[in-house]
């Protein structure tokens, strides 16, 4: 399974957000700059982050893009679900008939129960904890390595 550029960009975006917003509000271009994707995309993905309630706007010359609620309150696992959609690897999964072998399929469970499985791993993550992890990263390509 492959994640969308949505998920992949998106996420990359709520990052940047989270990251540089200790200034005021962080403008789209910054972010488009910053991430080398086009300011039209990130607006594509801007709207579903905001309508899920992960990031306000401010309009004027100040404005920009923070986080609504803290980075520490926002899953990793629902800010892919939110941009990719939803939550299946299978449409079967989704609960439609669009399948008809859904009843008898041997593989949908194993699709079902990797989809939870990722979802689930993605959600042990907060924005907070991606930004504190490449905080160490940061720390530990500033520390010179000590020889014996």
């Amino acid at each position: 399974m492959r994640l969308t550029t949505r998920s992949r960009y998106g996420t990359r975006m709520a990052l940047d957000i989270a990251q540089h917003c200790g200034d005021g509000p962080v403008r789209i271009q910054d972010i488009a700059e910053r991430q080398g994707v086009s300011v039209k995309y990130l607006e594509k993905l801007i709207r579903k982050l905001k309508e899920a309630g992960f990031v306000k706007s401010k309009r004027g010359p100040r404005g920009g893009h923070s986080l609504a609620r803290p980075a520490s309150e926002i899953p990793m696992g629902e800010v892919v679900r939110v941009l990719e959609g939803d939550d299946t690897l299978v449409e079967c999964r989704s609960g439609r008939e669009d399948c008809d072998r859904m009843d008898i399929c041997l593989t949908r469970r194993l699709w079902v129960e990797a989809a939870e499985a990722m979802y689930d791993r993605l959600n042990s993550y907060t924005l907070a904890d991606m930004l504190a992890d490449a905080m160490q990263c940061v720390d530990r390509e500033a520390s010179p390595m000590l020889m014996d």
